[in-house]
């Protein structure tokens, strides 16, 4: 019985192969150009830290105190920036700022603090009394744009 399954087996096999030659070969299928979409890279390498989200990008550029005193915020990394300060006659440096809920966050001396929108009058400045545009950082303390 096993030789008689194989023999039909083979028949069927040729009489498929004999009935595909017979049939026409199908058309050749056209092929088109499709364009491909790009995505952005979103990885980390690919942040541009000047055109990154900052909560507080406005207050980028050169704000100037009393006596010579002095602040410069520019944009870093995503919610980052860095502070250039001459925050008194004594004391100048650079600071690593972050985003925080009312303005920028920073340490220096080991001091907590934030450095804000305000207007002159918070400063508790006379020099800066009136002033509407300004940074505070705390009484005594202050920064405006003319």
């Amino acid at each position: 019985m096993h030789k008689g399954m194989m023999l039909t087996a083979a028949a069927a096999t040729a009489l498929l192969l004999t009935g595909c030659e017979k049939a026409e070969a199908p058309a050749p299928v056209e092929m088109t150009e499709v364009p491909v979409e790009t995505v952005p890279d979103e990885s980390a390498d690919a942040v541009d830290p000047a055109t990154a989200p900052h909560r507080f990008a406005s207050l980028a550029g050169r704000w100037t105190g009393v006596e010579g005193m002095y602040v410069v915020v520019t944009t870093a990394a995503p919610g980052k920036y860095r502070l250039e300060m001459q925050s008194d006659l004594d004391t100048k440096g650079t600071y690593d700022g972050a985003d925080g809920e009312h303005g920028i966050r920073f340490t220096r001396g080991g001091e907590q603090l934030t450095l804000r929108r305000g207007n002159g009058d918070e400063t508790g400045l006379k020099h800066l009394a009136g002033k509407q545009d300004c940074l505070v950082v705390k009484d005594g303390e202050g920064y405006c744009r003319d």
